[in-house]
This record gives structure tokens, C-alpha cells and sequence, in this order.
């Protein structure tokens, strides 16, 4: 439906685990924060959603490991709608190593969740360009 902006990021000590390859937690993370960066280039960021009171909430997600991660090993993680029905949009995310083989991908449900009524709302303009659907 909708390709966003990629992220690149080398892997630290801090994001590996004693087996030496990437720790589970750290790819949420990662994928988090890919997701921040593709949205807050789209204009819809930290500041935004505190002026809005309007943000981004995770209702579901579906993580596959593939490929072991390893420290200072780069990575691509690429951000993909698949689809926004209602209040509801599903985006892949994968994180792509640096021969092209996908070691991890993830399916995200998500919407807008308006802060103050605490509740999920249909998606606004500027939520729309935020995630690439205008």
C-alpha cells in the first residue's frame, strides 16, 4: 500500500545478549524506533502528538526471527503500510542484513489513539501523511 523511509543502524554491545547475537527485546525496540524516525521525517512527531493529544498505540504485533543478528553487524529496517481500514492499519517492518536476506520481520496492527477520549479515532490528514498514505 504504502512504502515509508528506511532506517539504517549498526548493531552495539548493548543490543546483544550473552549468546553474542541481537537480544528478542532489541528488535522491538529497533523496530520502534524506525517507526519514530519514519513518522517524525513526515511531520508528525514527539512535539506533534503532545499538541495534538493525538498518537500512535500498538494493538497487536506478529515478530519472526529468521537470521541471527550479530554486534557491529548493519542493518536496514524498512517500513511498509499494508493496509488502513477504519481505525485500523497493519505495517510491515523488516529488518534486512547487508547481503539482502531478511532476518526478522514483523506485522504491526496499530491506529490513532486520541489522548484525551482515550480511544482509537479514524485517521486524520496529518496522521495520513505521517504514515504515507497521501
Amino acid at each position: 500500500m504504502s512504502a515509508l523511509n528506511s532506517y539504517k543502524v549498526v548493531i552495539k554491545e548493548h543490543h546483544v545478549d550473552s549468546l553474542g547475537h541481537m537480544n528478542n527485546a532489541t528488535y522491538l525496540a529497533l523496530y520502534e524506533e524506525a517507526r519514530w524516525e519514519a513518522i517524525t521525517a513526515r511531520g508528525f512527531g514527539f512535539k506533534d502528538i503532545q499538541r495534538l493529544k493525538q498518537g500512535p498505540v500498538i494493538l497487536e504485533v506478529n515478530l519472526k526471527f529468521m537470521r541471527e543478528v550479530l554486534l557491529r553487524e548493519a542493518i536496514t529496517i524498512t517500513l511498509e503500510v499494508l493496509a488502513y481500514k477504519g481505525k485500523i492499519g497493519q505495517m510491515k517492518q523488516q529488518m534486512v542484513k547487508e547481503d539482502g536476506t531478511v532476518a526478522s520481520e514483523a506485522v504491526f496492527t496499530f491506529g490513532l489513539f486520541d489522548m484525551k477520549e482515550r480511544k482509537l479515532i479514524e485517521p486524520t490528514a496529518e496522521w495520513k501523511q505521517a504514515v504515507g498514505l497521501t
